[in-house]
């Protein structure tokens, strides 16, 4: 089939998902009328060249008159795509696409989506740090584990503006946010929960650096991966995972996910393996699974529930969707509101805190977070990032009077 026909194979084009996607799910649009002659001399050549030479002057004035105050790329390398692997930045795009219109959707935020094609540490650096002036935020997407820590980190330390790895950040705060939720529907003391998680990769570490971020005792949580509990004797641990045995599992814990849920308050998933029923009876009573892994939960809800106060998943077709749409729109309106210079864990557990005030008046086993359509969800977490962004000292402006974009698409 030629690349310009729009002719489909029969059984895709009856398919409505691939109705919905065709010429892809966004384009741009002038926020300028362009019908005249003096519309053309103000937005193009002659007057553009005195914003030019205004900024050439002073940078400061970049963002005040260009797009980078309010627009995020959307940046992968097709290592890491959803469940589906490494397929490629061609077939990740679709992803992409999907993540900007969330981000105009719930933020009011403008972003760009950029799948590149090389799966290089140091090119990937390269690249993102070339076209970062185009920016105000990077918004890292589906870059495979142990990488995706080092790219971030490299490029957070390197740029004025804010770097996240949404899949490591905006799957930790979602976390947090119904993970307070669930221990104050149950009455239990946050500080004290056992947690174990199951998958060192990049949501794993995130979360457990969260989780103690926000008040748990990283001496009650246990973390495992593909060979098992992580823990100081073991001689096969990466730089991350090395650093997680010396705040995790103080009591030196071994063995395998049975072994860790014995006697465990909470079990969250983001691993992609199964776990069964025989490690889940191991656990306190009345605990709590989130069983994050799509398309399918390592933990089968219903097979949960019977071992389980609470249950949730990453899945939109069950209760308590842990998401990450309910986080990333607002930390970044938040962030580019006050053009903070990175995003700091203060603004991540604000983040969470603000997720979770959403709901808690009303908190049922079945809703312990917003859903992604509550038009509260995006202006409540921008406002608290924004909040937090200003007492860690990493704002370089006061959020404008007006109303924000996230607040006029709400």
């Amino acid at each position: 089939m030629s690349f310009f026909s729009f002719e489909l194979d029969p059984a895709l084009a009856a398919d409505p998902v691939f109705d919905l996607h065709r010429r892809g799910k966004m384009t741009m649009s002038a926020t300028v009328p362009l019908t005249s002659r003096d519309d053309l001399s103000l937005a193009y050549t002659p007057g553009v060249a005195r914003v030019c030479e205004a900024i050439a002057e002073d940078e400061s004035l970049y963002p005040d008159f260009t797009w980078t105050a309010n627009t995020v790329a959307v940046v992968t390398d097709g290592s890491a795509v959803l469940g589906l692997g490494n397929i490629g930045p061609k077939a990740a795009m679709p992803v992409m696409e999907g993540k900007a219109v969330l981000f105009k959707q719930f933020g009011g935020v403008d972003s760009i989506p950029i799948c590149l094609d090389t799966q290089d540490v140091e090119g990937i650096i390269a690249a993102v740090k070339a076209m970062a002036p185009s920016f105000g935020g990077i918004n890292l997407e589906d870059i495979s584990a142990p990488r995706c820590f080092e790219i971030e980190r490299r490029l957070d330390a390197e740029l004025d503006i804010p770097v996240f790895h949404d899949d490591q950040h905006g799957t930790a705060v979602v976390t947090l946010a119904a993970l307070r939720n669930a221990a104050a529907l149950l009455g239990r003391s946050f500080a004290d929960l056992r947690v174990v998680i199951s998958g060192a990769g990049a949501a794993g570490v995130a979360i457990t650096k969260t989780l103690i971020a926000a008040g748990v005792d990283g001496a009650n949580m246990i973390v495992c991966d593909s060979r098992g509990i992580i823990h100081g004797e073991r001689t096969d641990l990466s730089p991350v995972k090395a650093a997680l045995a010396a705040t995790t599992n103080i009591s030196g814990r071994s063995g395998g996910i049975t072994e860790a849920l014995i006697g465990a308050d909470v079990l969250v998933g983001v691993s992609g393996g199964n776990i069964g029923e025989e490690a889940l009876a191991g656990m306190a009573p009345g605990a709590i699974i989130f069983a994050l892994a799509n398309p399918t939960p390592e933990v089968p809800p219903a097979i949960a529930h019977k071992y389980a106060a609470i249950v949730a998943t990453g899945r939109s077709d069950f209760p308590n969707q842990i998401n990450n749409v309910l986080a990333f729109p607002g930390i970044f309106r938040g962030a580019l509101d006050v053009r903070a210079s990175t995003i700091t864990d203060g603004m991540k557990v604000a983040a969470a805190d603000a997720i979770a005030s959403i709901v808690a008046d009303d908190l049922r086993p079945d809703a312990i977070v917003p859903s992604p359509l509550d038009p509260r969800v995006g202006p409540a977490v921008a406002a608290a990032v924004a909040a937090a962004a200003i007492r860690d000292g990493v704002a370089r402006r006061t959020p404008a009077p007006a109303p924000t974009q996230a607040r006029q698409h709400a």
